[in-house]
């Protein structure tokens, strides 16, 4: 795990909280690494850069998933294995913390227009969960797994996540903006 930076903390302890009262409370769903990938996945995707950290063999962001399924074809295991990962997060990132976001996603003037971006979720998670090259992605590939059965669940889990915050924002501005 990467070192925290200032203020990580917090919103790891905030994050988490508000991901285990959804999750386990509301949803029914008690998977301790599932909820924490969830919360690992909500910091990681804090930076755009992570977001869009996908690029291909010329150094260009990727934006589209079409884009990083393709460039995952090109690459080694442990790089493919990533960027199916990767494209599972992004997927369920903007299924669920931004839906309103897939209108310009898959606007009808950009490759990723056709694509459903929850069955290429599933389909990619369990692709990264057959990678299991190393002790990292074996003990990984449950929780890809559980993601790629659950993807619906956890879409909706992150959304109410958001609403939440949303609706806490709106008592308290100084509260962490989403948009």
């Amino acid at each position: 795990m990467a070192p925290l930076l200032a203020g990580e903390d917090v919103l790891r302890r905030l994050f988490a909280g508000a991901a285990e009262q959804t999750f386990e409370a509301e949803l029914g769903v008690a998977d301790p690494p599932l909820v924490e990938y969830l919360v690992e996945l909500l910091l990681r995707f804090l930076r755009q850069e992570t977001i869009y950290r996908v690029r291909d063999d010329a150094g260009h962001r990727l934006t589209q998933v079409v884009d990083m399924m393709a460039e995952a074809e090109h690459r080694a295991a442990r790089s493919r294995r990533e960027i199916y990962r990767h494209v599972g997060d992004f997927t369920l990132f903007f299924s669920g913390v931004y839906p309103e976001h897939l209108t310009k996603l898959q606007a009808p003037d950009r490759k990723d227009h056709l694509v459903d971006y929850c069955q290429q979720g599933k389909r990619s998670y369990l692709i990264a969960a057959s990678y299991a090259e190393d002790e990292e992605s074996r003990e990984q590939a449950p929780v890809l797994r559980h993601l790629s059965e659950e993807f619906e669940l956890c879409s909706e889990g992150l959304n109410r996540i958001r609403r939440e915050f949303d609706l806490s924002r709106q008592h308290n501005p100084r509260t962490a903006e989403w948009n």
